[in-house]
């Protein structure tokens, strides 16, 4: 049984409107008119929240998303740059979005409305990574024999195909400007199997800040009675 169940993800930005605007049309999602910094679609697990931050992206993301495009062109037209152009030996183009941020695009003959395929993480350990988030939010952990990177697919409640954990030499030093929020029954098994606890729910949010082994944040929402018991201990 799982210990917790993908609720969404959230994305830091300098500027909102631009973002929202951006990642709406790469996507294909949408912000509703009374709420202009969320987008949404057919799914509530499709949300992204856009959180305005004070500081600036300053090293390469840790987490980025991989998406489906008709073309590259059409990236650019929205917004994008090319980092790194499709070539014989890598079948994707690494793109920056309108702060620089990175991600990448999969050119497709047909793309889905929802055009994210994949979640993917910067990992010292990824095959750990994997099964690590395997074991609190269920799914599948798939693997090459001759690829360095480890996936989770099958994932409940999960609104795109893969959450994938690739190998990078470099340390996590920052906060990660892409984070994804999960629900659960409880706290304490989720601390109990390896999450720390970065910041309580409090007078100002409303979910617990936690990281995973490797650091990356996610945020915890328990449900009410959850939260009055979680008082009481």
């Amino acid at each position: 049984m799982s210990l917790a169940r993908f609720k969404d993800l959230c994305v830091d930005v300098g500027s909102p409107s631009v973002m929202t605007s951006f990642w709406g049309n790469v996507l294909g999602l949408t912000a509703p008119a009374d709420n202009p910094e969320v987008l949404v679609g057919d799914r509530p697990e499709k949300t992204i929240w856009i959180n305005r931050v004070p500081e600036p992206r300053t090293v390469k993301q840790r987490v980025h998303f991989d998406v489906h495009t008709h073309s590259i062109e059409e990236l650019e037209r929205l917004g994008a740059s090319v980092q790194s152009p499709i070539t014989e030996q890598q079948y994707w183009a690494v793109m920056t979005d309108p702060e620089g941020g990175e991600f990448c695009g999969f050119v497709r003959e047909k793309v889905p409305e929802y055009r994210l395929v994949e979640l993917s993480v910067d990992s010292a350990e990824p095959e750990s990574q994997a099964r690590w988030w395997a074991g609190l939010v269920g799914g599948d952990v798939g693997h090459e024999p001759d690829k360095p990177w480890y996936w989770l697919e099958n994932v409940p409640g999960l609104p795109f195909p893969y959450w994938t954990f690739a190998p990078v030499p470099e340390p996590k030093t920052v906060k990660n400007r892409i984070h994804w929020d999960v629900t659960a029954d409880d706290l304490q098994p989720l601390l109990a199997a390896g999450a720390t606890l970065l910041r309580p729910k409090d007078d100002t949010i409303g979910w617990h800040v936690c990281a995973d082994p490797e650091g990356n944040e996610f945020c915890v929402f328990l449900p009410p009675v959850a939260e009055e018991s979680d008082g009481e201990a």
